[in-house]
């Protein structure tokens, strides 16, 4: 889980063995990179720590949703976590067998689900009685049965950033563990209804293993209530959260995370294990290759004004994320407090703030790490800027996975 594909050779930034400098005169900027040997590497990881159990390793489909990123996770015999309809048609048209498809999030659609269902997925992680009695509805409707996993919410603090904590009782996500043998109880005995699975995912950049095992012995509690109310399940999937390397953090690696699950496992070798990673696979291994417009100095202080922006990366800007920024020249050159900017009119439009950087000339070409996972899946036309092109190196050779935007694109679907 490290961006050890991403290194100086000759003084130039390489990802694999492609210079990111010849990339960028072919492709221009800004522009997404990813290196499809970290990609396969990191899902793999996941696959050895679980070669001792029955499992599935759905990868998160909102992390980087690419058909070439989702084609990789095919060939290695991964799944797909989906949060909508159209998550569901790019999984689909990778390839993914939908056998290997779990549906999650808290405002699933009645099209949604009619469109899951009709694909024959694995499995609706369910987070609302209300959603239960509308998948429920549509289910009969179409003379289907609706396979289903409850997501409970622990009550756990995930020791992550509160945007993107979910297990704590005050968020959107989940029902309350305490009501969920009672909701089991009842969507058994609905026909309309098959329950296989119980679902818990606490959040994301988990940087630690003690919330996982404090969850770990909840659904473990949860688990024997249900064996002994007569619920027998198939699935259990723990979603996914494990973090990565942003700014010298030191998560857990996959090994160290299903250890965690080791007393929860250890008595039901028949269920089956679904994870539900995202950024530990894809985080890595992407960057956001950007071109320094103009060195501004003002008496309080000095930008690097660049043309990448918020709208191509946001998690500075939203989450207030640190990203490594590396010249992709490596030159001896004096240290500077500077703030990497984008052209975008806000204040918040940053991509570092106050940083100590060597100092960059205009035209020279700069790489944000650590922008595989939810950068371009989060990037918007804000602005009205045509959204980066996306780059997939797989050793000396790369190819275009997504064109760049052109403006005729932004007026699409417009009319006068």
């Amino acid at each position: 889980m490290s961006f050890s594909n991403i290194y100086y050779k000759d003084s130039d930034l390489y990802v694999e063995e492609c210079s990111l400098a010849e990339i960028a005169k072919d492709m221009g900027t800004p522009l997404y990179v990813y290196s499809a040997q970290t990609i396969r590497a990191n899902f793999r990881a996941y696959s050895q720590a679980l070669q001792n159990q029955p499992h599935l390793v759905a990868y998160s489909v909102k992390a980087a949703s690419n058909l070439s990123i989702l084609n990789l996770i095919r060939e290695e015999g991964g799944g797909a976590d989906i949060v909508s309809g159209g998550e569901l048609s790019r999984a689909q048209a990778a390839g993914i067998s939908p056998q290997k498809i779990v549906f999650s999030g808290v405002g699933k659609t009645t099209q949604e689900m009619a469109q899951a269902l009709k694909a024959g997925i694995l499995m609706f992680n369910v987070e609302s009685v209300p959603e239960l009695t509308v998948l429920a509805t549509v289910a009969g409707d179409l003379g289907l049965v609706a396979k289903v996993a409850f997501r409970v919410n622990p009550d756990i603090d995930p020791k992550t950033h509160p945007y993107i904590a979910t297990g704590f009782k005050e968020t959107k996500f989940g029902i309350p563990i305490s009501e969920a043998f009672d909701l089991y109880q009842k969507a058994a005995a609905d026909p309309r209804l098959s329950v296989i699975g119980l679902d818990c995912h606490i959040g994301s950049q988990l940087t630690s293993v003690e919330p996982m095992k404090a969850t770990a012995e909840r659904l473990n509690l949860l688990l024997d209530k249900l064996s002994a109310g007569g619920i027998t399940l198939k699935y259990l999937d723990i979603g996914g959260g494990l973090g990565i390397n942003y700014h010298g953090e030191t998560p857990p690696s996959p090994v160290e995370w299903v250890a965690t699950m080791a007393s929860l496992l250890a008595k039901r070798k028949e269920l089956t294990l679904v994870l539900e990673p995202g950024r530990s696979i894809v985080g890595p291994a992407g960057l956001l290759l950007t071109r320094v417009l103009y060195d501004k100095v003002t008496p309080y202080k000095r930008f690097f004004i660049v043309d990448g922006a918020m709208n191509d990366l946001i998690r500075p800007s939203l989450y207030d994320s640190y990203h490594e920024i590396l010249p992709v020249l490596d030159r001896q050159r004096p240290l500077s407090l500077v703030s990497v900017v984008g052209p975008v009119c806000e204040s918040g439009d940053f991509l570092a703030k106050d940083r100590q950087m060597p100092l960059a000339e205009p035209g020279e070409l700069l790489a944000t790490l650590g922008a595989g996972a939810y950068g371009f899946s989060m990037s918007s036309n804000y602005n009205s800027r045509p959204r980066p092109a996306e780059v997939l190196v797989d050793g000396k050779s790369f190819k275009t996975i997504r064109t760049r935007e052109t403006l005729a694109d932004l007026l699409k679907g417009e009319t006068l």
